[in-house]
């Protein structure tokens, strides 16, 4: 393939994944409770997720690729509904801690749960075999655009 071809490719592959993301979160923000943001499901997410016992708000920002404003005002959010807990830093009392609570993977929980028919109808409409196949070049593209983004 000529390198041209391969460059109009790629991007439209890249375009594809923007504007799936862009229907995905949209169709998440409708199934989510009121009271839970994209956003801040996705900082529940990412301690699930990741097993992360806590994170501070300026590696949050960092790992989600937005303003330490930002950040702060997710995490604000989470924590007047109880879903997240900040508080000092044990080895730096200028720094913060953010933990999830028993209340946060509750709500991330529900979240999760409120996709599933959705996810349903998506593995009924193409077949799991199709997702196991698409996910390691997901994942290879994620981890190279991550490794790049620093």
């Amino acid at each position: 393939m000529k390198q041209d071809e391969a460059l109009r490719i790629s991007f439209q592959v890249m375009t594809e994944i923007a504007i799936i993301g862009h229907l995905a979160d949209t169709a998440l923000a409708k199934t989510l409770p009121e009271e839970l943001s994209v956003a801040g499901f996705g900082v529940l997410n990412h301690f699930v997720r990741l097993g992360v016992e806590a994170e501070s708000p300026a590696r949050l920002a960092r790992a989600f690729q937005v303003t330490k404003g930002a950040m702060t005002y997710t995490l604000q959010q989470l924590e007047a509904h109880g879903y997240v807990k900040i508080s000092a830093d044990p080895k730096d009392a200028r720094a913060k801690l953010v933990r999830i609570t028993a209340q946060g993977r509750k709500a991330r929980d529900i979240g999760a749960a409120s996709v599933r028919p959705g996810m349903l109808a998506l593995l009924k409409a193409f077949g799991a075999e199709e997702f196991a196949k698409a996910l390691p070049f997901l994942i290879k593209l994620r981890q190279a655009l991550d490794a790049a983004r620093d």
